[in-house]
């Protein structure tokens, strides 16, 4: 047995060092050296199920090359009679939700079906905004198709429509096959300082609900943390999502809230609200006014409530006509501190009891494009398009006194022929007897090549900028802004180092290669990120910029079950507190550029973080 696993890697080394020595890179001699792999494995029980725990068979990856997609020309049933609505979901491994003579036919991908629980059809026709025995909307079929697109337990989704056979012209039959995700998660990882476990169910018992819980402890002085967060993202189809959050970090700082929100989660939703309830305790260091620092404790409760209507503001079927809305909301946000910081590290009383109501009105028109090539190899990603202009405002009571609130936002985004373009603005501020008090100005920039093709490659290029300017801001550390993580730059942390201004800009350029290196799929990216930080009295005068430069390949393998990998290295010539020339690994992810949306949902004040 011992010598046939010796064969087996010893055919698998052959075969890898041949091919990395071509010059072409030959589809069908990687499938030649697989089916030799294959071949030699099946010469016992025990390699053939080494096998199939690591690879998939060669003869289900031939027949996916040879799959075509169904496409279905809706036109040609707009306002025809639904009669039936018929749903299959599938497991992850070995089917296909567009070749329905695909099926697994080995033992890793039937072992992997087995211990998957399959969605449930009722999870799928929650999410459905079309019902049987109502006229044929395109608008709701691609809208549908989207909303289930984007659930996190789906891989692909097929809709295709058919009239139905032997009745009148005038009905039609609509069936949808959706290709599940392996939604079990496990994630381990350990460094020298703690290790951490973290479990996600993505579609606990098939029912689409989510369920994420991580463990972490600390090595040296055997400190635990431990979070855990249950979704249900939909209950009969309403679109109301439930959120129930428990965690407690090394600190024994602690969060719990459950939240339940209606969101604007199509152009089509003519209502939404929600509220959220929290009970929070942190810790963080606060400096008085002799320059010391010391740990303060933070204790509040918050109820969040918001509300809104959508109303079409344009006559006519086209989908700008449909999807272009007068959006209203109003919400009530109040938060209690139980324990009040003492008056040496908190002069302004900056964290006390506070009331805020607002209220918003805008218009907004969105609508998404089917792409490819983004942030995926080869996977249909919905682009937002469209645009939003609006105001709010608001009575804030904070210290015994009432303040106004007044802000304005513009929101654009589309393609061209330069690429796929989008950009925000935002500006609010608060009036106190006439005068401005905690300003902000927000100026958001995304924006990505077409799709270059030199040669067989593809190259996308990548930019997102972030410009926040405070004005008249509280001198303390809660009202101060960061480029700490998500707030700036991944992997970067000083907490000393905040101001009132900030400029970011980060630069990715993200290769789909067309070569595979023995069936594996190489994709490389680049990103590099800059920051500057500055304060009220000097601007950015003095602001030193902060960086990271960031190399990553995304690997896939059509021959393995488990077919995406990621890894990204970083280089920081500096972080204060810490040093200089750090390098972190897996510190980004590609999806960090993300994409600007249209979605308009509860008021808020200007995102200043």
């Amino acid at each position: 047995m011992s010598t046939r696993i010796i064969l087996l890697i010893t055919v698998f080394s052959c075969f890898f060092t041949s091919y990395s020595q071509e010059k072409k890179a030959a589809t069908d001699s990687t499938l030649i050296g697989y089916q030799k792999i294959e071949k030699i494995a099946k010469k016992s029980k025990f390699t053939t199920s080494l096998h199939r725990l690591i690879f998939k068979s060669t003869s289900v990856t031939q027949s996916r090359i040879k799959t075509t997609q169904i496409i279905s020309n809706y036109s040609q049933f707009e306002g025809k009679i639904i009669r039936k609505i018929s749903i299959q979901t599938l497991d992850p491994f070995g089917f296909s939700d567009s070749d329905f003579t695909k099926t697994p036919r080995h033992f890793a991908s039937k072992a992997g079906n087995a211990v998957h629980i399959k969605t449930k059809k009722f999870t799928i026709r929650n999410i459905l905004l079309i019902e049987e025995n109502e006229p044929f909307d395109s608008l709701k079929v691609k809208e549908t198709e989207r909303l289930i697109r984007s659930q996190r337990f789906v891989r692909r989704v097929t809709i295709y429509t058919e009239n139905v056979p032997g009745s009148s012209a005038d009905s039609v039959d609509v069936k949808i096959t959706v290709l599940d995700s392996w939604s079990l998660i496990p994630t381990p990882s350990a460094t020298t300082k703690k290790a951490s476990y973290e479990l996600l169910e993505r579609n606990f018992l098939g029912s689409g609900h989510s369920w994420d819980n991580k463990y972490t402890h600390e090595l040296d002085d055997k400190r635990r943390a431990f979070s855990t967060r249950y979704i249900i993202p939909n209950i009969k189809n309403t679109y109301i999502q439930t959120t129930l959050n428990y965690q407690i970090d090394v600190n024994k700082d602690y969060s719990k809230y459950i939240e339940i929100e209606r969101k604007f989660f199509s152009p089509l939703t003519r209502w939404a609200g929600g509220i959220l309830l929290e009970n929070r305790l942190l810790k963080d260091s606060l400096i008085d006014s002799n320059s010391n620092y010391e740990l303060q404790t933070f204790k509040y409760g918050t109820i969040d409530t918001w509300g809104g209507q959508s109303t079409p503001i344009l006559k006519g079927n086209s989908e700008t006509e449909r999807t272009t809305n007068l959006i209203a909301t109003l919400r009530y946000y109040k938060r209690n501190y139980e324990r009040r910081i003492s008056e040496d590290f908190d002069p302004y009383a900056f964290y006390s009891n506070e009331a805020f109501w607002l209220a918003g009105i805008g218009v907004s028109s969105r609508k998404y494009v089917k792409d490819e090539y983004i942030f995926n190899y080869n996977i249909t990603e919905d682009v937002p398009i469209g645009k939003y202009y609006g105001i709010t405002a608001g009575i804030q009571d904070k210290n015994d006194n009432t303040r106004f609130y007044v802000g304005a936002r513009a929101t654009l985004g589309d393609y061209f022929k330069w690429g796929y373009f989008s950009t925000n603005y935002e500006y609010g501020t608060f009036f106190n007897d006439g005068k401005n008090e905690q300003s902000a100005f927000l100026a958001e920039l995304y924006y990505f090549t077409r799709l270059f093709e030199p040669g067989k490659w593809k190259i996308r290029q990548f930019f997102k900028s972030n410009m926040v300017f405070g004005g008249h801001r509280v001198d303390i550390k809660g009202d101060q802004l960061s480029i700490n993580e998500a707030n700036g730059i991944t992997g970067f942390n000083d907490a000393k180092l905040i101001g009132t201004k900030k400029m970011i800009f980060s630069f990715q350029t993200q290769s789909y290669s067309p070569w595979e290196l023995a069936g594996f799929r190489f994709n490389p990216f680049f990103n590099y990120t800059l920051a500057f930080i500055g304060d009220s009295e000097n601007g950015f005068k003095k602001s030193e910029g902060f960086s990271k430069i960031g190399l990553g390949i995304l690997l896939s393998n059509d021959y393995l079950v488990f077919s995406t990998f990621q890894f990204s290295i970083a280089f920081y010539p500096k972080i204060p507190n810490e040093g200089r020339n750090i390098f972190r690994t897996n510190n980004f992810n590609t999806r960090d550029f993300g994409y600007l949306d249209f979605e308009i949902n509860k008021p808020r004040t200007v995102f200043y973080e």
